[in-house]
């Protein structure tokens, strides 16, 4: 056995990582905690055992024994399934947990990303407000967003996130509704900063409940579909708003009221049924109302033992457990996770004033409100084309900090013209076609989010990175809400050249990022190899450093 391990050891993948006995595929980033049962062609499922090693086993066992895993009693590290059970098993999960986390998604997206729509309408004016207000509101929202991130990431690791994300979008959705009866400036930052501390902290509770259904490779696809339905959402809604829009009039409301009334309703129904579509895990499926579960007991061995093969510290707390304060501070202090949290600060700041600012400038190159929604449409069909098709080129070449620079990269050259050419503004359908490329750009967000997930290696520290990286992109976002200013419109040259420079910057920070995990794997493979294989055993059972830090664990690239 032995022999088998420095066998596998010896090998090395081209960015760096070591090929550990737990990865079936080369670079695929794990912890090499135990022996492998035979090479890697031995098995489906017994090629990336990390439990094949008995003592290996019986080391997690006493882990979930102590953690009270909710799982524990179907933790099993002999049993063996076929590829084709696990697809099966992967395509009920997608139509059970997965669809239904985007549709939840659409109910976040519907009503944070209905003010562009509504202000398409003469919702300012109608109001009295200015563009600079508009700015403060979207900054407002993404500051109480940013706020809440945490906190809310605290209390879903508490009561579950089964229970807290119903909760968040009930509640946030008779928020979406008053806006119906805004009266002026001071209303409007009201429901602003409401809907923010409300919807803040959803992605990652989302993002840490699917996570105990799918493997850290599967989730970044999951999460692709997740994002796919924000641009889902923008086409939709802009039909909706074609037609509610068109209700100007009626009982003496502008469109936009009917708009935030109707689209509230939506929301509301979608987080009373969210209590009834979100089992706590994949052994408590069954309920008075769902008397059968979704899967038979064969199939909850193979979900759950599959997730924790994949990463055997998912079941080191259980899902109604609070993170303490000292896990916490651990969490924080993770530095490993920092260059991440950089690239969320950011890589989206190029990308927001365009997007945020669509309709308006739609509206000022002459067209009418109904027509600007319909003309929104395209960006979006692109988006979600190129956000799968880079998620799925994520995957299918194991590669995170090359493809994610491709967002960068599609950007730059749209910003640039958007501040050098002369037919902008002038060229109405030029500059239509301009905003339009540049506002489809591939989406990282899915691949960033899971890389985040991946890295941080510890369901405790998982839940906190998920609310930082979060947080460090919604502070880009206040930042980049306030790019765009009055006095530089309507071409935004000040702006936009602004927005060239953060974009050159996201480049060099992606590349950073790339290499400094690169170096990072590489001075741990020295320092493990140089290890007897009994200094291995020793130092997995004994260590007390716990996520990423661990000697064992590879960073994803």
């Amino acid at each position: 056995m032995a022999k088998d391990v420095t066998a596998i050891e010896s090998k090395r993948v081209s960015d760096g990582t070591l090929d550990s006995p737990t990865s079936t595929k080369k670079g695929e980033p794990s912890s090499p905690t135990a022996e492998v049962a035979g090479s890697e062609e031995s098995g489906y499922d017994t090629d990336r055992n990390p439990f094949a090693d008995p003592e290996a086993a019986e080391h997690w066992r006493q882990v979930y024994e102590k953690s009270q895993y909710e799982c524990r009693h179907v933790y099993d590290p002999a049993l063996t399934w076929t590829e084709e059970e696990e697809k099966k098993i992967v395509r009920k999960l997608d139509w059970r947990i997965c669809l239904w986390a985007c549709v939840m998604f659409f109910a976040l997206q519907v009503d944070r990303g209905n003010l562009s729509q509504a202000v398409s309408d003469n919702m300012l004016d109608d109001l009295g407000l200015t563009t600079n207000d508009y700015n403060d509101g979207n900054s407002i929202f993404r500051l109480s967003f940013l706020l809440a991130e945490l906190p809310s990431q605290l209390v879903s690791k508490k009561i579950g996130p089964d229970r807290w994300i119903p909760i968040q979008i009930v509640l946030w959705s008779i928020v979406a509704i008053s806006q119906c009866a805004l009266t002026g400036r001071s209303s409007f930052l009201a429901t602003r900063s409401l809907l923010g501390l409300l919807e803040g902290g959803f992605i990652p509770d989302i993002v840490l409940w699917l996570s105990y259904f799918y493997t850290s490779r599967e989730l970044p696809i999951r999460l692709s579909y997740f994002w796919t339905s924000l641009s889902v959402t923008g086409i939709i809604t802009s039909l909706l708003a074609f037609a509610l829009l068109h209700l100007r009039g009626v009982n003496g409301w502008g469109g936009w009221r009917w708009l935030f009334l109707v689209e509230g309703l939506i929301t509301l129904a979608v987080g009373i049924i969210s209590f009834f579509m979100m089992p706590a895990s994949a052994v408590q499926t069954k309920s008075w109302f769902r008397p059968n579960g979704w899967f038979t007991d064969r199939e909850v061995g193979i979900v759950v033992n599959r997730v924790l093969r994949d990463d055997p510290s998912k079941g080191d707390m259980h899902n109604r457990q609070a993170i303490t304060l000292p896990r916490l501070w651990e969490a924080l202090k993770d530095y490993d996770l920092w260059p991440l949290y950089a690239i969320g600060l950011i890589e989206f700041i190029p990308t927001v004033p365009p997007t945020q600012y669509i309709t308006l400038t739609l509206r000022n190159l002459g067209f009418s409100p109904f027509t600007t929604n319909l003309l929104t449409i395209p960006y979006n069909v692109f988006h979600i084309i190129n956000l799968i098709l880079l998620t799925h080129l994520s995957e299918r070449l194991n590669e995170r900090g090359f493809v994610s620079m491709l967002q960068p990269l599609w950007t730059l050259p749209c910003l640039i013209a958007l501040r050098w050419w002369p037919g902008v503004v002038v060229d109405k359908w030029g500059t239509y076609a301009l905003v339009t490329v540049l506002t489809s750009y591939p989406y990282a967000h899915a691949i960033l989010v899971g890389w985040t997930s991946r890295n941080s290696n510890n369901v405790g520290v998982r839940s906190v990175s998920a609310a930082l990286y979060n947080m460090a992109v919604q502070a880009g976002s206040i930042t980049a809400s306030y790019v765009y200013q009055e006095k530089d419109k309507p071409l935004y040259k000040t702006g936009n050249q602004n927005l060239v420079a953060v974009n050159i910057l996201v480049i060099f920070v992606f590349l950073f990022t790339k290499f400094y995990y690169v170096w990072k794997n590489k001075r741990r493979d020295r320092v493990w190899n140089a290890m007897t294989e009994e200094e291995r055993v020793a130092y997995v059972k004994n260590t007390r450093l716990t996520g990423s830090r661990r000697l064992d664990f590879r960073f994803a690239h």
